[in-house]
């Protein structure tokens, strides 16, 4: 699907819902399993006679997130009345910002199959989130729609794109990338829903540009994009016009649908708020510069540096923040390299393969626990299959090493038993011995098989090999 005539824009709109307030009022955002409009007053419902209070918080982690992606911050900022009247507003019009957004430019790098790539960012700016609307069933076929304003008012950053993606995947690549700079930022947590939504601008050259909105996964945005390309190109195929409008994705039927002709900025009437006075930034940006943790990039050479990691090794762990955590406290008390090849290789391998993430790690899999187990393996106490077990049984059920390694008889068989099975496994396989000294390999490996046979897998085969390599003369 990668074309140079086909052009990409996104708008991200990230909640900062590490905070604890709304961006206007003193409602909590805590609202995620909690009834429908418990957590509103009067300024979040836009009731006549309520006004604003900007939120401090918010406005800092706004600026945390401009700064690591590399954008100019703004000194003098404010807020701007957005009107469009859609039951998700109450007010009528979403306080926002136009002319003067909070930062202007910066940029996100991906890696591509052709290498790196610069997405350049347009602007980002702050404003409040709206209400959110159900339906029963698809957004086509409901003959109602529900909404739930506990969502009101949580504070928003806009992170809008260059028009410089080529492709769904590079969409969904940046958006990965975004993702991770957040988490390290703390100030966004992904797994609460709605947390990001985007809003895909896509055309191909020559035609009207399309509008997909609130579309909620990566893998939505990238399918999305996939079909709304392939709907382009075969209207362009048949001599028919691309017209400007807005669409949704259907997540149901992977499609998109029409909502409504494609809205032009003059259509939302911005103009000041005259509730909020202006902001000026140079002392909170100064502020906020000192809170600025270690970024990816800076993680990633950190890696390579203080623990001898490769590339490949240091590049994945700093795509998960609590991945990156979760080896530093194991490297504090084993071979570093030996830790990332476990946690990278494997532990990674089976969280996904259960749907979870390092937080669950964390739960099941304590890093203590973790240095135990490599420890054994290390003195050759317990086989890497062994490991993988223990492993995997950890995360299934939880429990001790020891205790899990002693129940499933794990511990690896002394090499005086290796030795006397080796030898057992020649004088009960003649034939096998005959055709090893006739030059068939196999031979060794099935006589290697018949002592991981009677020790249920617990020897160490590229040892045993060795051994029985020793008595046969080779």
């Amino acid at each position: 699907m990668e074309d140079e005539d086909v052009i990409i824009g996104l708008e991200v709109h990230v909640q900062l819902n590490k905070l604890k307030t709304k961006m206007f009022c003193s409602c909590s955002i805590n609202y995620h399993g909690d009834e429908p409009n418990t957590h509103v007053c009067p300024v979040c419902l836009g009731l006549p006679g309520a006004m604003p209070v900007l939120n401090k918080e918010a406005v800092k982690a706004g600026i945390k997130v401009a700064l690591a992606l590399h954008a100019d911050v703004q000194s003098f900022t404010i807020f701007d009345r957005k009107n469009y009247f859609y039951p998700d507003l109450p007010k009528g019009f979403q306080i926002s910002q136009y002319d003067n957004p909070l930062a202007w430019g910066g940029y996100v790098v991906i890696e591509t199959e052709k290498g790196e790539k610069k997405i350049a960012l347009k602007r980002i700016h702050m404003e409040e989130d709206p209400g959110k609307l159900s339906y029963t069933g698809s957004i086509t076929t409901a003959s109602y729609s529900l909404i739930d304003y506990n969502r009101s008012g949580v504070p928003l950053l806009e992170i809008v794109t260059e028009p410089v993606i080529r492709s769904p995947k590079e969409a969904r690549q940046f958006l990965n990338k975004l993702r991770i700079i957040l988490e390290y930022l703390d100030v966004f947590d992904g797994s609460l829903e709605g947390a990001m939504r985007v809003d895909a601008n896509i055309s191909i050259k020559g035609g009207g540009r399309v509008e997909i909105k609130n579309i909620s996964s990566f893998k939505g945005v990238e399918k999305a994009l996939t079909y709304e390309i392939t709907r382009q190109r075969n209207l362009i195929r048949m001599g028919r016009a691309v017209k400007r409008e807005t669409r949704h994705f259907d997540e149901t039927n992977n499609i998109t649908v029409s909502l409504r002709s494609k809205e032009e900025e003059q259509d939302y009437r911005y103009f000041p708020e005259p509730d909020l006075v202006p902001l000026y930034t140079d002392e909170i940006v100064e502020e906020v510069k000192q809170t600025l943790p270690e970024m990816p990039e800076e993680k990633r050479c950190r890696f390579r540096e203080q623990y001898g990691l490769s590339d490949a090794f240091a590049k994945v762990l700093v795509l998960d923040i609590k991945m990156a955590n979760y080896f530093e406290e194991v490297a504090k008390h084993v071979n570093p390299k030996l830790a990332a090849s476990w946690i990278v290789d494997v532990l990674r391998g089976e969280l996904n393969y259960r749907g979870k993430g390092f937080n669950f790690a964390y739960e099941r899999l304590e890093p203590e626990e973790l240095v135990k187990l490599l420890r054994y393996f290390e003195k050759e106490e317990i086989t890497e299959k062994g490991v993988v077990e223990v492993i995997r049984t950890k995360l299934d059920r939880g429990g001790k090493v020891e205790d899990i390694i002693r129940q499933k008889s794990l511990f690896a068989i002394p090499k005086e038993e290796i030795e006397r099975l080796c030898k057992k496994a020649i004088e009960d396989n003649p034939k096998a011995v005959e055709d090893y000294y006739a030059g068939k390999k196999q031979a060794l490996n099935f006589l290697v098989g018949q002592v991981m046979k009677a020790t249920r897998g617990r020897a160490n085969p590229g040892e045993t090999a060795k051994v029985m390599q020793n008595l046969l003369g080779f």
